[in-house]
């Protein structure tokens, strides 16, 4: 699953690397027109929908967070 967020997050913002443990928001590498359309792509990639309540900073910092969202709607 870490692979795809990755290719995912490449299809957004290509001129970073996300493999890195920086907070991607606070580093200025994701803004919220980039979580809506990073939302958009996992919603249609792992065929599921993320409640609004979820859509907050704290859940799209790093990798691991999107991995931990993910693993809360039972994507593996």
């Amino acid at each position: 699953m870490r692979e795809k967020i990755l290719e995912i997050l490449k299809t957004i913002r290509p001129e970073y690397d996300f493999s890195g443990d920086e907070d991607f928001i606070e580093a200025g590498m994701l803004d919220s027109y980039d979580i809506v359309t990073l939302v958009t792509n996992m919603e249609i990639t792992f065929n599921f929908r993320i409640d609004g309540t979820d859509v907050v900073p704290e859940n799209f910092g790093s990798v691991d967070s999107i991995a931990a969202l993910l693993e809360k709607y039972g994507v593996h």
